[in-house]
């Protein structure tokens, strides 16, 4: 007897499905943390996998019936080790926030001293924002970017980290378009006897294709996503050195979770292997010069961008001097076929709910196969949009030509 399908036992979930599958066919996806996965990491996402429960780790469950599990766990493990360089993976992180709870259960009790980026300086917040449990159970410094050119500030890191003396010291945005100097803050957590941990959730599918500088070797710990960039499943890593394997391991179980989700790791798996072969590098590369592309062109409309530009995928947008707020801005935009996300930036004077810009990214559109002549026209249809957001004549000719582009490109996946 053939089993009903999802459409047939609940069609209201399933047409939802449907709904969002067409609409990221429809729209030009310039949220900086999204992107497309392959039809082969979606089909390993969705797997049986889903049915088998797998406390610990590979040759030391609590559970019997792990033979595939474990390959499937080690295989993944092997696979990202080569891809990044790293000494020892844990991918059994349900997501980059219990990746980074995670490296402080590791190494710190509670009230002990951390330094990260804040918040509204582009950083993330579980890097010890005071809403964070990261901020509420341990004692947070946070460091910021200069305001003469919105770039991280050291001098500042130097200082808090020499004032405090911190045990855990992060290095990692969440909004910040340019390259961050590892080395230097190596340097520094050795100097004052910290570890350092740096969050490369946003770049680490650049990283993988040489598109990126590494932390790898330089900070003692490294955490990321799976998703964004790396276009792998939603879920979380952990990279780190031999001296703190142990602890890492401990961190995320027993210490934060019970089973991991095997069919997320199992499409991880498959999404470092992809990530290996030849043409991810292309992507990579691409990913960062439709950035620039972006970038320039929102700049010769008189847009204006923290930093000036970026070193990265992910471009962040200050509309004060077009006199729209950034959520006003994304709301319109995303009218007209476009979807950003409203961010706040450095020193921003507005809340932020309410923020003065909006952050981009070009990882799903260069998965899709667009280029540099693409990037030119959406540059010119967001700042169309932007000057004009409450204009509907101009919203309905962006949203009609943004369609038209989007039926060139197909996604992948999908």
């Amino acid at each position: 007897m053939t089993e009903p399908t999802l459409a047939q036992v609940d069609p209201e979930i399933a047409n939802l499905i449907a709904h969002e599958e067409q609409r990221q066919r429809d729209v030009v996806r310039l949220i900086a943390s999204e992107n497309y996965a392959s039809r082969a990491v979606l089909e390993a996402g969705k797997s049986v996998l889903n049915n088998k429960y797998s406390e610990g780790y590979p040759g030391k469950r609590y559970y019997q019936g792990q033979h595939n599990i474990d390959a499937i766990e080690s295989m993944a493990c092997v696979r990202l080790k080569h891809l990044f360089g790293a000494a020892h993976v844990n991918v059994q992180p349900y997501s980059g926030s219990p990746a980074n709870l995670a490296v402080h259960y590791a190494f710190l009790k509670p009230g002990d001293k951390t330094v990260g980026l804040g918040l509204p300086a582009g950083g993330h917040l579980t890097h010890g924002w005071k809403v964070s449990i990261t901020g509420a159970y341990y004692e947070a410094h946070q460091y910021g970017v200069r305001e003469s050119d919105h770039r991280i500030d050291i001098d500042q890191v130097r200082a808090l980290c020499r004032e405090h003396k911190p045990k855990l010291i992060w290095c990692g945005t969440t909004a910040y378009p340019r390259h961050i100097d590892y080395a230097a803050f190596a340097e520094i957590a050795k100097e004052v006897g910290a570890i350092l941990a740096a969050d490369i959730a946003h770049v680490s599918g650049l990283i993988a294709g040489k598109a990126h500088p590494s932390p790898i070797g330089i900070a003692e710990v490294v955490t990321s996503t799976t998703h964004k960039t790396l276009r792998g499943p939603r879920g979380g890593m952990i990279l780190c050195d031999t001296q703190h394997a142990s602890a890492i391991d401990k961190a995320v179980f027993p210490g934060l979770q019970g089973g991991p989700h095997n069919s997320a790791i199992a499409a991880l798996a498959v999404a470092a292997h992809e990530a290996s072969q030849p043409s991810f590098a292309t992507y990579a590369a691409n990913v960062v010069s439709n950035a620039k592309a972006l970038a320039e062109g929102l700049l010769s409309r008189g847009v204006t961008l923290v930093t000036g530009g970026t070193d990265t995928h992910l471009v962040l947008a200050d509309l004060t001097s077009k006199n729209v707020s950034g959520k006003i801005a994304a709301v319109a935009l995303e009218h007209a076929g476009i979807v950003t996300n409203y961010n706040s930036v450095p020193f921003d004077k507005r809340k932020p709910f309410d923020p003065s810009g909006i952050r981009i990214g070009t990882p799903a559109v260069t998965s899709r196969g667009m280029g540099a002549a693409e990037m030119k026209k959406i540059a010119t249809w967001m700042a169309d949009v932007i000057e004009a957001p409450a204009d509907d004549k101009t919203i309905e000719r962006v949203k009609g030509e943004v369609l038209e582009m989007t039926k060139s490109f197909p996604a992948p996946g999908l």
